[in-house]
């Protein structure tokens, strides 16, 4: 099956739903571009993306604790000073945050595997959770650690 070139002048693109390949094939758009809606079940696939890449940036923190740790208390009371600061703070929430996201996002994809949650209202609720559930779940964690006093400004 030969596509025809678009350098002879044959390809068109009336429908403004096909693109020209640097190989000069003529190919549809994704489907996506045309006919998906935005859906719940969208979001929480992109959102758990983006987790794994906070979840790499949350690494080099935990690999500086380790090295403080290593390096003896001054370096230790050093890295507490910072993590204890308010830029610290936001970035444990923000690692708090994606601990819980890759909780309740793998707990979704455990479900997903073993066959269930695939209709459209369960796979809904499910990506509903994975969305809010770790928000939620991180405002309880930290402001269960301001109330008892083991975090404060």
């Amino acid at each position: 099956m030969s596509q025809p070139s678009p350098a002879d002048g044959t390809a068109s693109d009336l429908a403004g739903r096909e693109t020209i390949q640097p190989n000069g094939r003529v190919r549809p758009l994704s489907p996506h571009l045309q006919v998906w809606r935005w859906h719940i079940t969208m979001l929480a696939s992109i959102l758990f993306r983006m987790t794994i890449g906070a979840a790499s940036f949350a690494a080099m923190f935990v690999v500086a604790w380790l090295a403080a740790i290593a390096f003896g208390p001054e370096a230790y009371a050093a890295f507490l000073a910072a993590a204890t600061s308010p830029v610290g703070l936001v970035i444990g929430i923000g690692m708090t945050l994606v601990l819980f996201s890759f909780l309740l996002n793998g707990g979704r994809h455990l479900i997903n595997d073993t066959g269930n949650g695939l209709t459209v209202p369960s796979a809904n609720t499910l990506s509903q959770i994975s969305v809010w559930g770790p928000v939620v779940l991180t405002v309880v964690f930290w402001a269960g650690l301001f109330a008892t006093g083991r975090v404060s400004l």
